[in-house]
C-alpha cells in the first residue's frame, strides 16, 4: 500500500512541475485551482504515509506540502500575477525538496530558505509589476532567477559536504585501533584454507561463457566447512586481479580487523599479494563469503564461495547449497542456480532428509519456489527458526540480496523442484536417481518471515540509543559526481553520510523507512539485528533475526541489536550499484580509530 502512495505522490509531483510554470504565466484562476488540487492531493498522500510511519511523511508534511498548499490556496482565493508567480514558485520548490532530499536536522534551514526565497519572488513580482509592462527591465525573468537560487545553493552546499566529509577515516588517537581487532593469532587452526583468486573464463551450463574472476579457479568459489567453536584460516592469493581483492564473510560477526573492507579494516589485496584472516565462528549457519573491492563488478563476476558453520553433530541427511546467481551476459544478465541456466537433477533417495541452503550472490532480490513436497524454513540468514511450521509446495520465497534461507524437507517418492522466478529454465530437480522431469510450482502464497515460527525471546528493551534512517531517490553529490540516485540516506551520499556512534555494550535500536522507489537490501557487517516491526505491525511469529534486510517501497522496519564487537564496521546496501552511488555509512564505536584510508567507496 506504501509503495503505491509513494509512485501516486511522485506521478502529482511530475504533474505540479508540469502545471506551475502554465499557472505562473497565465495567472489564471483555472490554472490556480488546478495547482491547489494537486497540492491537497499530496497532502492527503503524505496522511495516509503518516500511517505507515512517521519516517514515510515527516519532508512532506514539514516542508514538502506547505510550501505548495498555503500559496495555491491564497492564489486561488486571490487570484493575481503576484499570487500566481507566488503559487508557482512554492509549487516547484515542494517538488524540488522531493527531488533533493535534505537531513532531517536541516529543516529548519530548509523552510527559513525556502521563505526566504518565495519572499524575494513576491517582491520581485509586485515591484516589476509596477513598472510599465513594455520596459525591458520588466520583461526580464527575475521571478525564475530568484527561484533557482534555491536548487543552486543546495547543490553548492551538498557539494562542499561532500568535499569535506572525512567519510569512514576515524582516524587519531585512540584506545584501540582497528588492527588490534584480530582473530587469535597464538592457536592452531583447525581448518587452513587458501583462497586465489583470478581471472579466467566461465562456462554456464546453456554453453553462455562469462569473462570471470574465479577463486581456486570456479565460480562459486569452493565451499569452506568449518565447525561452530573452531579456528579457521583463510590465506587470500591475489593472482592477477588488477583492481585488487578482498574477502569479506557475510554474516559472520568477525572480528573487525578481519571483515575484508578495504580502505577500513585492510588495503586491498593486490596483484603478487596475499592477506591472512583467522576468526572462530561462534553461531552454525548458511553464510557466504566475496571480495568488497569493487564489488558491483566483481561480485558478479564471480568472486564468492559458500562459508558453511556446522555442529559438532553433522546433518544426517543430504546438505546442498546453492547460489542464486545473475551472470554478467551479453546484453542482459543470465540469471542461474550456481551456474546453471537450465534445468540440472540430483540424486536424493525417497526419505531422506533434505537440506537446501539457497544464498542470493545478486544484487536484486530472488524469488524461488519449492514443489513436490512440504517443507520448512529452518534458518534466516544463519539462524535457526525456533517452531517452524511446514509450508505448502509452490510457496514463494523473496531472497534479499545477501540474503540465505534454509529450506529443509524429507524426499518424497517423486520429484522436488527448487525453481527460480528470473529465469523458468534455472531449475534444480531432486529425484530418486536424479533424472526426474522438473515438478511444476503452483499454489502455496508467499512466505513471510514476519508471521512464521512459534518460538519466543525476550528483547533488549531500554534502547540507549535510536537512530533514524530514511532511504531516498533524489539528487546529490558523492566522490564529486552530482548524479540522481537512488542512494540516499537522511538525504545524503557516502562519504558525507555520518557515522553512527555507539559505545560497547549499547542496546541500538534503529529505524529504517524507504522512501525510495526501489529495494534496498541493507546489511549491517559484525553484528546480527533481530526485526521488530515492520509498518508498525510487530513479529508475531519467531524472532527474527537476519544480517541482511530487504526494505522494499514504502516500507517501515524497527530493528534492534547489542553493539558487542567493537570496530568500526560498515553498514550499507548490498545492491553493490546503490552501493557504489553512496548509499554506505559506517557503524562506529567510540576510542576505535582506524589508520586505513580510500578514495573511493569500497563498494
Amino acid at each position: 500500500m506504501y509503495g503505491i502512495l509513494i509512485l501516486l505522490d511522485l506521478t502529482l509531483a511530475v504533474l505540479t512541475l508540469i502545471a506551475a510554470p502554465v499557472a505562473g504565466v497565465k495567472a489564471s484562476r483555472r490554472w490556480l485551482i488546478v495547482l491547489a488540487a494537486l497540492a491537497a492531493g499530496r497532502l492527503v498522500l503524505a496522511l495516509l504515509l503518516l500511517t505507515g510511519g512517521l519516517l514515510l511523511a515527516d519532508s512532506r508534511l514539514s516542508v514538502q506540502v506547505p510550501l505548495a498548499l498555503l500559496p495555491a490556496a491564497w492564489a486561488a482565493w486571490r487570484p493575481g500575477r503576484t499570487t500566481a508567480h507566488l503559487s508557482a514558485a512554492g509549487a516547484v520548490l515542494s517538488v524540488w525538496w522531493l527531488l533533493a532530499p535534505f537531513a532531517p536536522q536541516d529543516t529548519v534551514l530548509v523552510l527559513a530558505g525556502s521563505a526566504a526565497a518565495l519572499g524575494l519572488v513576491f517582491w520581485l513580482s509586485t515591484a516589476t509589476g509596477r513598472r510599465r509592462e513594455s520596459s525591458r527591465l520588466a520583461r526580464l525573468p527575475w521571478t525564475a532567477a530568484a527561484l533557482l537560487l534555491v536548487p543552486a545553493t543546495t547543490l553548492v552546499l551538498a557539494g562542499q559536504a561532500d568535499a569535506s566529509a572525512d567519510g569512514h577515516q576515524h582516524g587519531g588517537s585512540a584506545a584501540l585501533s582497528v588492527e588490534q581487532l584480530t582473530g587469535p593469532k597464538d592457536q592452531t587452526p583447525a581448518v587452513r584454507k587458501t583462497l586465489v583468486a583470478a581471472r579466467t573464463e566461465v562456462r554456464l551450463t546453456s554453453g553462455a561463457t562469462v569473462d570471470a574472476l574465479t577463486f581456486n579457479g570456479s565460480a562459486p568459489g569452493p565451499e569452506i566447512r568449518v565447525e561452530r567453536g573452531r579456528l579457521l584460516e583463510v590465506t587470500l592469493v591475489n593472482q592477477n586481479v588488477e583492481e585488487g581483492v578482498t574477502v569479506h564473510w557475510h554474516g559472520v560477526d568477525v572480528p573487525n580487523a578481519e571483515d575484508g573492507v578495504p580502505g577500513v579494516t585492510q588495503d586491498a589485496v593486490m596483484p603478487g599479494g596475499r592477506h591472512v584472516y583467522r576468526f572462530t565462528p561462534d553461531r552454525a549457519g548458511t553464510f557466504w563469503y566475496h571480495t568488497h573491492r569493487d564489488g558491483l563488478l566483481n561480485v558478479k563476476r564471480g568472486l564468492f564461495g559458500a562459508l558453511i558453520v556446522e555442529e559438532p553433530v553433522a546433518f544426517d541427511g543430504l546438505d546442498r547449497t546453492v547460489f542464486t546467481h545473475a551472470w554478467p551476459g551479453s546484453g542482459r544478465d543470465v540469471t542461474a542456480l550456481d551456474r546453471a541456466d537450465q534445468p540440472a537433477g540430483q540424486d536424493a533417495p525417497a526419505g531422506r532428509k533434505v537440506l537446501l541452503r539457497t544464498v542470493n550472490s545478486s544484487e536484486e532480490p530472488q524469488t524461488v519456489r519449492l514443489a513436490g513436497a512440504p517443507f520448512q524454513v529452518a534458518a534466516i540468514d544463519g539462524n535457526a527458526v525456533p517452531g517452524a511450521t511446514a509450508l505448502e509446495p509452490g510457496t514463494e520465497l523473496q531472497l534479499a540480496a545477501g540474503g540465505r534461507y534454509d529450506l529443509a524437507f524429507t524426499m518424497p517418492a517423486g520429484a522436488v523442484t527448487l525453481s527460480l522466478g528470473a529465469n523458468p529454465d534455472a531449475a534444480l530437480t531432486f529425484s530418486p536417481g536424479g533424472a526426474a522431469g522438473r515438478v511444476s510450482a503452483t499454489g502455496g502464497g508467499q512466505f513471510d518471515p514476519l508471521a512464521y515460527g512459534s518460538g519466543s525471546e525476550p528483547g533488549l528493551g531500554g534502547h540507549d540509543r535510536t537512530f533514524d534512517l530514511r532511504l531516498d531517490d533524489g539528487f546529490g553529490f558523492s566522490q564529486g559526481r552530482l548524479s540522481y540516485v537512488s542512494s540516499l540516506i537522511n538525504g545524503r551520499l557516502y562519504p558525507a553520510v555520518p557515522a553512527l556512534e555507539v559505545e560497547r555494550g549499547d542496546r541500538v535500536r534503529m529505524r529504517i523507512a524507504s522512501r525510495s522507489t526501489v529495494n534496498h537490501p541493507f546489511h549491517l557487517h559484525g553484528h546480527r539485528v533481530r526485526v521488530l516491526a515492520r509498518n508498525g505491525d510487530p513479529v508475531s511469529g519467531s524472532p527474527w533475526w537476519t544480517d541482511t534486510l530487504n526494505i522494499g517501497r514504502g516500507e517501515v522496519y524497527e530493528i534492534e541489536f547489542r553493539a558487542d564487537n567493537p570496530g568500526i564496521w560498515m553498514d550499507h546496501c548490498h545492491n553493490f550499484q546503490h552501493g557504489a552511488n553512496g548509499m554506505i555509512m559506517h557503524l562506529a564505536y567510540t576510542g576505535v580509530s582506524t589508520a586505513y584510508s580510500s578514495e573511493h567507496a569500497p563498494e
